[in-house]
């Protein structure tokens, strides 16, 4: 069966899942942006193209009819509207935001709905929750899970060792938004860049810190079963001395559009990139305490002859392996739909989970 989607938000991310879509015989594609500038990349694609505001709530549910889903590639603070327009017309809808509240109201429309409602869909959260619930459902006793994301320049440069590779409004909310976590057995706020931590991979060092909405609604999930889950942000070493000094010494937490501001100023975009998830679980298999890690490790590629970042690839692949999910039929057709419901082998062997798959998905065994 093909599905007619509807992809609203025209940025990297929308560019990525719509050159996706187009190559597949399973989808049709149409592309919505209030800007015209934006949509005119998609005409030159040879995508359809719509000019929608996401404020104006009559137009844009008349310019969602007839579409079986909605995937939100929009700024976080339009997800509401466009939520409780994809309700009105009876379409499935997805979305990548990480915005805590955000997902609330989401999950709130998806309460009696015919259609469903999953949320948070990218890489953290995202395909992140989808790797973790399969790490900790390996275990007989789950003690702890531990979930890092990082999406990084292959070659840092300036103090931060960072560039903008995603939206800079979440970013900024990560770094200043608290955090959900478990800690002894309880769901709790944490304060974000705390829990700091050093990591290596393949010769590399790396530290990590808490940042807000990457667990999505996994503490929930294993609220009364583990002792310890936690997200963390992945950097190179440095990056979090810097930024409590912009946002806890320099009072910027209390003014995010100046924080932005010098964000897109002075760090500029890349395409070379990577994109680092690093999950550890620990607890008893067979009586035995155990740990396992699920490491994936993805990189900008060429996809239909153009050269594409790892966090574009990542990002999309996750949303829309749960959109392939969903239109086969082994996701719920209706209501609020978890991360944690997707089968990790189900969505890698989606013809978009296959893109993590390039990436080389490996887990790591050892007694504890």
């Amino acid at each position: 069966m093909t599905w007619n989607i509807c992809v609203l938000g025209g940025g990297k991310i929308g560019q990525m899942i719509a050159t996706l879509l187009k190559q597949s015989r399973n989808y049709s594609v149409t592309v919505a942006d209030h800007d015209l500038t934006a949509l005119a990349a998609f005409k030159i694609m040879g995508v359809p193209t719509r000019q929608i505001d996401a404020t104006d709530e009559t137009g844009l549910k008349a310019a969602l009819e007839g579409f079986d889903a909605i995937i939100s590639a929009a700024p976080f603070f339009l997800t509401p509207a466009i939520a409780a327009a994809a309700k009105a017309v009876g379409a499935h809808y997805f979305d990548l935001t990480e915005d805590v509240a955000a997902t609330a109201t989401v999950r709130a429309l998806a309460d009696g709905s015919k259609s469903a409602f999953m949320p948070q869909c990218g890489l953290a959260p995202g395909f992140v929750g989808i790797a973790g619930a399969a790490l900790a459902a390996e275990f007989d006793q789950i003690d702890s899970l531990h979930m890092r994301v990082g999406a990084l320049p292959m070659f840092p440069t300036n103090a931060l060792k960072y560039n903008l590779t995603w939206s800079t409004d979440g970013l900024i909310n990560e770094y200043c938004n608290p955090c959900d976590a478990i800690v002894n057995g309880e769901r709790v706020k944490t304060a974000p860049l705390e829990d700091y931590e050093r990591i290596g991979h393949d010769g590399v060092e790396y530290e990590c810190f808490n940042t807000s909405g990457g667990l999505g609604t996994l503490p929930e999930t294993l609220e009364g079963k583990a002792r310890a889950v936690s997200y963390r942000s992945i950097r190179y070493p440095g990056h979090c001395d810097i930024l409590k000094l912009l946002l806890h010494d320099l009072g910027l937490a209390q003014r995010r559009d100046l924080l932005k501001g010098i964000f897109e100023t002075a760090l500029p975009r890349t395409d070379q990139d990577v994109v680092l998830v690093y999950c550890t679980a620990k607890g008893k298999i067979d009586g035995t305490l155990r740990e396992k890690s699920l490491i994936n490790k993805s990189f900008a590629r060429d996809i239909n002859g153009q050269t594409w970042s790892a966090i574009q690839i990542t990002t999309a692949a996750g949303v829309l392996g749960a959109v392939d999910l969903m239109r086969t039929g082994k996701l719920p057709q209706n209501g609020f739909v978890r991360q944690e419901q997707v089968r990790l082998d189900d969505f890698l062997n989606t013809e978009f989970g296959q893109l993590y798959r390039a990436g080389d998905v490996t887990e790591q065994n050892k007694a504890a």
